[in-house]
């Protein structure tokens, strides 16, 4: 939910901040770690391939996960962060504003590469969803 404080944040490449603007993954890398309290790497590649994070089926995607997409002819060249009901949440390009967009749409369909998860400590999950709900018999 972090993540859709900072729609119409302008696109800067290189940027982490929405002072200053974000790129695609400075976005991301933003909001996991004043969200979540995790540093992701810098670029969408490495953020694909961090060891802490967990691939992700298409089918199996939940809020918060982090979409990939090739945008540039390179696999995991643009990331976003999954919002639900097939939407995403990104740092689009040069000229754009920090949107959500459809990830059904033919060229994000075409384009995606895969998805990651970030297992959060169970006292972290804790804290994000609330408290359990007591058992009843």
């Amino acid at each position: 939910m972090s993540a859709m404080n900072f729609l119409g944040v302008r696109y800067r490449r290189g940027g982490n901040s929405a002072e200053q603007g974000f790129d695609c993954s400075g976005f991301t890398r933003y909001v996991f770690e004043h969200s979540l309290g995790l540093v992701l790497p810098r670029r969408a590649d490495q953020q694909a391939k961090d060891s802490t994070l967990l691939a992700v089926k298409k089918e199996e995607l939940k809020p918060g996960d982090l979409v990939f997409f090739n945008t540039l002819r390179r696999t995991f060249s643009h990331v976003g962060i999954y919002i639900g009901d097939n939407r995403f949440v990104h740092a689009p390009s040069q000229g754009k504003d920090v949107r959500t967009d459809d990830m059904t749409f033919g060229y994000w369909a075409k384009r995606f590469t895969g998805a990651r998860r970030a297992e959060l400590p169970a006292t972290t999950q804790a804290a994000l969803v609330g408290p359990a709900e007591p058992a009843t018999h």
